[in-house]
């Protein structure tokens, strides 16, 4: 009986184990001999997909070895008991490095994943070989209060004082508080700050294909990521610049890709961020918005070869 009992919770702890070592969602394109690019996807609760289906190839046809994956918890790598803090995230990204076999690769940050990417190559930078940013957070607190001074601006504008009385409850809040976060961004979406107006022949060419793209139509959010993040995440609200001049002082290259539209970023940050990378390793790129690998997809694409290459 004793023999029966310690085998069946044996079984029940290795399936434990199983279920919290599952397995990612990834994919790559191009060859292995090629040099490495981790694709890291912005969040919480988002998805690779979108870079997957319109630009890894691409990337990959300019001499590069292009891996994407979704974090734990999130779209292809569901899993209900992920934490979705950056502890977890670095696991994961240390699960993609064992799986292809990587020594040292590029790190590709989009979004919130500059936030993952900077402190894991501060961490780890034997295992870095440049960091690239795009339209990458590096000041969360910065980012926020763009927003706002933005959208004051527009409701000033408008004489909106509706608004105009939200945004002076929102400056009284903890600013570490998810309420405080959900309100900004919700600022941000209903002023467009996340999108372009006119994006270009090719960028309008690929939004349109979204709709028939199955990678995209089959794209499911985790609408409870940011929450599960905050509840389990002590850090909030981070600055990762310090990481970026460390990565420095090691001669790690680290570049950049902004956007003008893109109204998480002032032009003071990208001033900021041109001081602490070099002026030459950042590029801030007109009619081009968050999603900048679509809205100027040939810049971005001729800016990683030139810079890696």
């Amino acid at each position: 009986m004793l023999a029966r009992r310690l085998c069946l919770s044996f079984i029940i702890i290795l399936s434990s184990f199983i279920c919290r070592s599952q397995h990612l969602y990834s994919r790559s394109f191009g060859s292995r001999s090629n040099h490495p690019i981790i694709f890291l996807h912005g969040g919480p609760g988002s998805s690779s997909v979108y870079f997957e289906a319109t630009t890894a190839q691409l990337l990959a046809d300019r001499g590069f070895f292009v891996i994407i994956y979704d974090r734990r918890g999130e779209s292809r790598s569901a899993d209900t008991q992920a934490r979705m803090d950056y502890a977890e995230a670095f696991e994961d990204l240390d699960k993609i490095y064992v799986q292809y076999k990587l020594t040292n690769a590029s790190l590709l940050a989009f979004s919130f994943g500059g936030l993952v990417a900077a402190q894991f190559a501060g961490k780890h930078p034997e295992k870095i070989a440049s960091l690239i940013l795009c339209s990458a957070l590096v000041s969360q607190q910065k980012s926020y209060g763009t927003i706002l001074r933005s959208a004051r601006d527009i409701y000033e504008n408008k004489k909106d004082s509706v608004n105009l009385k939200e945004l002076s409850a929102i400056a009284t809040m903890d600013t570490n508080s998810l309420a405080y976060r959900t309100l900004v961004f919700k600022h941000a979406s209903a002023n467009g700050f996340f999108s372009l107006p006119a994006p270009n022949d090719r960028a309008k060419a690929i939004y349109n294909s979204y709709a028939t793209d199955p990678l995209i139509t089959g794209y499911v959010k985790n609408d409870h990521a940011v929450a599960t993040f905050w509840e389990h995440e002590p850090r909030l609200n981070i600055d990762v610049a310090p990481q970026l001049k460390y990565l420095r002082e090691l001669r790690i290259p680290v570049y950049a890709l902004y956007g003008k539209q893109d109204g998480l970023y002032s032009n003071e940050q990208i001033g900021e961020l041109r001081r602490v990378i070099g002026t030459d390793r950042v590029k801030y790129l007109d009619q081009c918005s968050h999603t900048l690998f679509i809205d100027q997809q040939a810049l971005f694409l001729t800016a990683l070869s030139k810079w890696l290459k």
